[in-house]
C-alpha cells in the first residue's frame, strides 16, 4: 500500500527534498539533521509521490537516492505533488463542502446565525459527530472572504454573507505554460488539475523545477511587494552552517534564464544597501509593517538595474562600476555570432568594426557575473579588457591553464 500520510508544515518537507535532491545526493548515514527514523519516513512519504521518478545506485558507503526526470517525457513539474498533501482533519473538509452547498448561488444571503443554524442541520441529518461553534464558522467565513470566494455585507449591524459571483475561465494552453516557467506555477497546476482531459501542450529544452519548493516563500515575497512592506527572512548560510535574520524591503524578484534559480533584490537598513537573496537559502519570511518610502527605494533600484548583469549589486573591486570589453571575429558564415551578441547582450552595448568584427562592452557593478558568458566566445575572442585587473588576471590564467590541459603551451592570450 501506498504511504500515503499528510503533512501540516511544509517546511520539513523542503528541508528533505532540498537534501535529497537539490544540493547533493547523501545515503541514509549520510543524512545527519535527524534521525534515521526520520530519515526512512520522509524518503518514503517522497516516493509516494515521486515513485516514477525515483532512482538509486550503491555506492560503498550505501544506497544513494536521486530524482531522474526526462524532460522530453515529462510535461509537468512532478514536485507540485509535494504541494497537493496538506492535510485537512475532517472537520476541515466537512464545514468546507457544507458552508458552499448552503450558499450554492450568489444569491443566496444569510447572516452568521442563519448559516450556522442550517450547518446544525445538515450535521443532524447525517448523524455526524462533532459540532461547530459560531466562532469557528465565522473564522471560516472569514478565511473565504479574504481569499474572495465569499462576499460579507454589512447592512445597518448585521453582516450577510454570499458566494462571490464570479467564474474562472482560462485557456488550457496559458495555464500550462505559466505552471511551467512562471514563479509559484503551482497555482495554475491546481487549475489544470480541475480538467482531467489536459495532457500538456508544451516540452522544454531546459525545464527548471527546484523552484517549486521555495513557492510558499515567494509567494509570501509578493504578497509583501504588492502592500509595500518590510519582511523579516531567516536565511541559512551553508557553507556556515549558520542561520541569520534580517529585516528588508523586498524590491523584486529575479529568475535566472540560465540555471532558474530565484533571488530577491531587497534593500537591507542596517548597511543601507540594496543585496540579493538567494530563495532556496531562506528558511522563513514574516510579513512586518508598511515601509514608508518603498517607491523610493524601489526608483533607486531601477536606476540601478542598467548596471546590474545578474543579481549582484555591489563592485568586488572596490570599484564603483567596472568596465569590461571584448572583441569578437568571425566568418563569413558565422554571422548568428554578432545577432547572437546582440541579443544576449543585456546591459552591454555592441560595436558593428567591421563585416567580421565586433566589440562588446558594458559598465557593471560586479564584472565577474559575465565570466560564464565571456567564455562562451573563448575561440573566436581577439582581445580583452577588465577594469578590474585581479580578475582579467585570473581570466587570463585559466586560458593560458586549458591550453596546457590540451596541450597549447604558447596559445595567443592577449
Amino acid at each position: 500500500m501506498a504511504y500515503s500520510e499528510l503533512i501540516k508544515n511544509f517546511g520539513r518537507i523542503r528541508d528533505y527534498m532540498r537534501e535529497f535532491y537539490v544540493f547533493g545526493f547523501k545515503s541514509r548515514d549520510e543524512f545527519t539533521a535527524k534521525s534515521a527514523r526520520s530519515y526512512d519516513n520522509e524518503r518514503r512519504r517522497t516516493e509516494s509521490w515521486l515513485g516514477d521518478y525515483m532512482r538509486f545506485y550503491q555506492t560503498p558507503d550505501g544506497k544513494n537516492v536521486f530524482l531522474s526526470i526526462d524532460s522530453r517525457i515529462s510535461r509537468h513539474n512532478p514536485l507540485y505533488a509535494a504541494w497537493k498533501t496538506k492535510s485537512f482533519t475532517d472537520g476541515d473538509i466537512t464545514l468546507h463542502f457544507i458552508i458552499f452547498d448552503i450558499l450554492h448561488s450568489p444569491e443566496i444571503c444569510l447572516t452568521l446565525n442563519e448559516i450556522t443554524e442550517k450547518i446544525d442541520g445538515y450535521l443532524l441529518s447525517f448523524d455526524f459527530p462533532k459540532t461547530f461553534d459560531q466562532s469557528t464558522v465565522r473564522k471560516k467565513l472569514k478565511e473565504y472572504a479574504d481569499e474572495g470566494i465569499v462576499t460579507a455585507e454589512k447592512h445597518s449591524k448585521t453582516v450577510y454573507y454570499h458566494r462571490t459571483d464570479r467564474e474562472i475561465t482560462c485557456n488550457n494552453d496559458i495555464l500550462d505554460y505559466f505552471s511551467e516557467v512562471a514563479p509559484c506555477g503551482v497555482i495554475g497546476s491546481f487549475l489544470l488539475d480541475r480538467n482531467t482531459l489536459h495532457n500538456g501542450n508544451f516540452t522544454f529544452k531546459h525545464h527548471y523545477i527546484t523552484g517549486t519548493l521555495d513557492s510558499e516563500i515567494v509567494c509570501m515575497i509578493f504578497s509583501a511587494m504588492s502592500e509595500k512592506r518590510v519582511i523579516t527572512v531567516e536565511s541559512i548560510n551553508r557553507n556556515r552552517d549558520k542561520i541569520t535574520e534580517k529585516s528588508v524591503v523586498p524590491l523584486r524578484v529575479m529568475i535566472s534564464a540560465q540555471s532558474g534559480r530565484q533571488y530577491i533584490l531587497a534593500y537591507v537598513p542596517y548597511s543601507k544597501r540594496i543585496k540579493s537573496f538567494r530563495t532556496d537559502n531562506i528558511l522563513s519570511v514574516k510579513i512586518g509593517e508598511v515601509c514608508e518610502n518603498f517607491d523610493e527605494l524601489r526608483d533607486k533600484l531601477n536606476k540601478m538595474t542598467p548596471h546590474i548583469w545578474g543579481v549582484s549589486t555591489q563592485s568586488r573591486s572596490g570599484q564603483r562600476m567596472e568596465h569590461v570589453e571584448f572583441t569578437v571575429k568571425y566568418s563569413d558564415d558565422e554571422t548568428y555570432i554578432p545577432r547572437r551578441l546582440e541579443r544576449e547582450k543585456r546591459c552591454g552595448n555592441l560595436e558593428i568594426i567591421d563585416k567580421n568584427t565586433c566589440r562588446f562592452s558594458a559598465d557593471v557593478f560586479d564584472s565577474s557575473e559575465l565570466i560564464p558568458w565571456i567564455r562562451t566566445f573563448i575561440c573566436r575572442i581577439t582581445d580583452f579588457s577588465f577594469s578590474n585587473k585581479d580578475l582579467e588576471n585570473q581570466f587570463r590564467n585559466d586560458l593560458e591553464q586549458m591550453y596546457t590541459i590540451y596541450g597549447l603551451e604558447g596559445g595567443d592570450v592577449k
